[in-house]
């Protein structure tokens, strides 16, 4: 008789250490779950950012701006807003390219700058001002080049000349092509 009830009493002790750790690890479960950060969360942001790079010589290369950047580690991407990105190149006017919002892939190359985008290049030496008006348009940092596959503005006072899609390579030598439904004006001294 007396070994039964020492069963039961083990038994009965087994239970409850079983029932208690079932639910501290019910309870500490839901902790855990609410401390997960939800699926596409920024890990990481800078208000008023300022990025530079330079070249193999040391010059400046590029620069970024932006009012606000935002890191996601989900996806490992960087959104911008108010993004502003300047090339630098020797002997001739930085290229400046600008847009309402921008997306920068993981690896760091490919831009994608949506709202209201600008292209602009001063006035200098032998050099034209240009100034392009676009949206969605993908950039390429390491090749300098952007396209777009939307109606897309080209003036270079005093023309003006606007198409469907476009492509620009930026460095030299520089390539600019309207892709469709090209239309132009033009003034001739």
């Amino acid at each position: 008789m007396k070994n039964l009830r020492n069963k039961k009493f083990y038994l009965t002790l087994t239970t409850a250490a079983l029932v208690s750790w079932g639910l501290v690890r019910l309870i500490d479960g839901d902790e855990w779950q609410k401390n997960i950060a939800p699926v596409h969360s920024t890990d990481y942001f800078s208000n008023g950012y300022t990025k530079f790079e330079m070249n193999e010589l040391g010059r400046l290369n590029k620069k970024l701006i932006a009012d606000k950047v935002s890191h996601y580690s989900d996806d490992d991407t960087t959104h911008s807003v108010n993004p502003v990105m300047i090339f630098y190149k020797e002997h001739s006017p930085p290229w400046v390219i600008k847009s309402e919002t921008g997306i920068l892939s993981a690896d760091g190359n490919n831009l994608l700058l949506n709202g209201k985008a600008i292209v602009s290049r001063a006035q200098a030496e032998g050099v034209t001002e240009l100034t392009i008006n676009t949206s969605k348009l993908r950039v390429q940092l390491d090749t300098s080049y952007a396209e777009t596959d939307e109606w897309a503005e080209l003036m270079s006072p005093p023309n003006i000349t606007t198409g469907i899609g476009m492509k620009l390579v930026f460095v030299s030598p520089i390539h600019l092509e309207l892709l469709a439904n090209v239309k132009g004006k033009y003034e001739t001294n």
